[in-house]
């Protein structure tokens, strides 16, 4: 593959095509000119795919035993614990054994890895690994974008955290949360606290009002992992979209084998005949994983619309549009009003307190989610440039995650760790900002699609199932691939070319208004104005003189008070005899003064 890739990309450079009238075979010599890793020598080429061969590897097989007992791999058994279980340590002890697992396991591969990536970016005239990356989006303003779409996020994140972080604390009491600081990392229900829907049952708004949570009715009614595809193809061809063809249901792996360890993050793969398009996911019968098949057979959806174009315009508009097509019809495929049209909701209440309940939970996943997917390749972009040494790996990577996510990790960490390599993403060499961006323009998608299918109700009550009209407008813009700008994409689907926040605050404008009102109700704190406190500097603290001291500056003020307290002693004993001794020789004086 890297061989075609360096023959075709060698061809493609002998031709200076800036003055090209065809802006297609423009845009085909561009990409083709640009061949990412096979720019390497042969040697270096080889030594690259082995080392990212070597570090997917170490994450997939990656397991956490508790001493000569058992052994859990991330899916679906640490998943599951940091999903359901409520117990601090059971949580702390799965956290930090996947970290010691897999991502202090590949850090001494990463340097060299960002060595050789960094080279093979300059060979295809970017400066570096992350300049490369951006400028997939075609976009000179393109930092500057995504800072100011998270700069419009952020007050939303900051309230939403704000009231996790109280429950938290009612849960697990002032030793382990700090209603001033940032939460510890390991009690948001995901393995990377990327998405916190997992403790909806902590938070929840409205306890005693409808609770959207397919998993319970999918188990009962015997729901499988095949049954979880054929509900989203039907889904996609209910807008007039393209079936899944034969190959797909007999090659996909959308179970975990057994006898053999499997990478189990999910994916989609396109084979590039035409016909054969694949996904691989070790799939779970629950709500979430009814999301994330959507997510992946949007991929697919997106293989399958363009199809037809020439290779080197088989792919998104750019990386963030591929990742949102999915999200779009996941949430429509959320909404109480199309769970329970499945049957997997038994009623649907129309009321002020259900409708909180359900954004909280679409909240939970969605918003929870922004500012780690910014972090993840500000920290990587960083780290290509050289801002980030490798002697500071870690600590950079704390940096980023208080600073945006507003966390910090449960137990100490040391540059002997590599907390990002345990990230499938990282060691897999898969750019992650794409995720952020597809949170944005997936709701300017929703809102598009909605008003395609005449729907005037609010936007997060919206299903488009069954609409041809908006099945129409998004498969047009599919077709395109790559072949155009992703503006003129963008154009297409929403009738302005520019990635914008308004329609997703649009979406959550009644979470956001309940949440300010309730945040002030209980007097919370934004942000993280304690920003030091941890929670293994808390355990074992003591209240000494009205200040929150560990037990070792606790035992220093006792013997510091002892002290003082001695010497406030024997000074007053010294005090006393010279003022004895000051009486007596007034005594004395005035009786001689007297015999005079």
């Amino acid at each position: 593959m890297s061989a075609h890739t360096l023959k075709h990309g060698m061809q493609a450079r002998q031709f200076d095509y800036s003055d090209f009238q065809d802006q297609s075979v423009r845009r085909i010599l561009k990409k083709l000119s640009d061949i990412e890793r096979a720019a390497l020598p042969e040697l270096e080429l080889k030594e690259y795919n082995n080392i990212l061969s070597d570090m997917e590897t170490t994450y997939s097989v990656a397991k956490v035993c508790k001493g000569q007992g058992k052994c859990y791999p991330l899916d679906p058994d640490l998943t599951d614990i940091l999903a359901k279980s409520r117990d601090y340590d059971e949580l702390l002890f799965s956290w930090k054994g996947w970290r010691d697992a897999s991502g202090k396991e590949i850090k001494s591969k990463y340097k060299r890895y960002v060595e050789l990536s960094n080279k093979a970016a300059r060979l295809n005239g970017h400066p570096d690994n992350g300049a490369f990356w951006r400028s997939l989006y075609e976009t000179p303003t393109f930092e500057a974008d995504l800072e100011q779409l998270y700069q419009q996020l952020q007050p939303l994140y900051l309230n939403l955290h704000a009231y996790v972080r109280r429950a938290l604390y009612n849960k697990y009491g002032q030793e382990r949360i700090n209603l001033k600081g940032p939460i510890p990392a390991h009690l948001l229900g995901n393995m990377w606290a990327q998405s916190w829907s997992n403790i909806f049952d902590l938070v929840t708004p409205y306890p005693s009002a409808t609770k959207v949570d397919a998993t319970p009715a999918m188990q009962k009614q015997g729901w499988t992992p095949e049954k979880m595809f054929q509900e989203s193809d039907k889904f996609f061809t209910s807008l007039g979209l393209i079936a899944m063809p034969p190959e797909f249901w007999a090659k996909s792996m959308i179970e975990k084998p057994a006898g053999r360890e499997v990478v189990c993050h999910a994916s989609a793969w396109d084979f590039y005949n035409r016909k054969d398009f694949r996904i691989k996911q070790c799939t779970v019968v629950n709500m979430d994983d009814l999301i994330t098949v959507h997510h992946e057979m949007g991929h697919v959806q997106y293989f399958l619309q363009y199809k037809d174009q020439p290779i080197s315009f088989r792919d998104g508009a750019n990386p963030g549009f591929h990742e949102a097509i999915g999200d779009v019809m996941a949430l429509s495929v959320s909404t109480p009003k199309h769970l329970h049209g499945i049957g997997l909701l038994d009623r649907v209440e129309d009321n002020n307190e259900s409708d909180i309940n359900y954004l909280m939970s679409i909240a939970l996943d969605k918003i929870a989610f922004l500012p780690f997917g910014y972090l993840m390749d500000q920290w990587r972009w960083k780290v290509f440039d050289g801002r980030i040494r490798e002697d500071e790996y870690n600590q950079q990577w704390w940096n980023l995650r208080l600073k945006y996510q507003g966390l910090c990790p449960p137990v100490p960490r040391s540059e002997d760790d590599f907390d990002p390599g345990a990230k499938f993403h990282i060691p897999a060499n898969v750019p992650y900002v794409r995720y952020f961006v597809s949170f944005v323009i997936q709701f300017q998608f929703h809102q598009a699609l909605c008003k395609a299918a005449g729907d005037t109700g609010p936007l997060h009550k919206c299903d488009i199932y069954q609409s041809k009209e908006a099945g129409t407008l998004l498969a047009n813009a599919m077709k395109l691939g790559f072949s155009k700008p992703w503006p003129e994409a963008m154009q297409l689907i929403t009738g302005q070319p520019n990635m914008s926040a308004d329609a997703l605050m649009t979406y959550f404008k009644p979470l956001t208004d309940w949440l300010i009102q309730e945040n002030t109700r209980t007097r919370e704190t934004l942000g993280w104005p304690e920003y030091n406190w941890t929670p293994y500097h808390a355990a074992g603290r003591v209240n000494f003189l009205g200040m929150s001291l560990d037990s070792n500056q606790a035992a220093a003020g006792q013997w510091i008070l002892l002290v003082l307290g001695l010497l406030l002693f024997i000074a007053t004993i010294v005090l006393g005899v010279k003022f004895r001794s000051s009486r007596r020789r007034a005594h004395k004086s005035g009786s001689q003064m007297e015999l005079k």
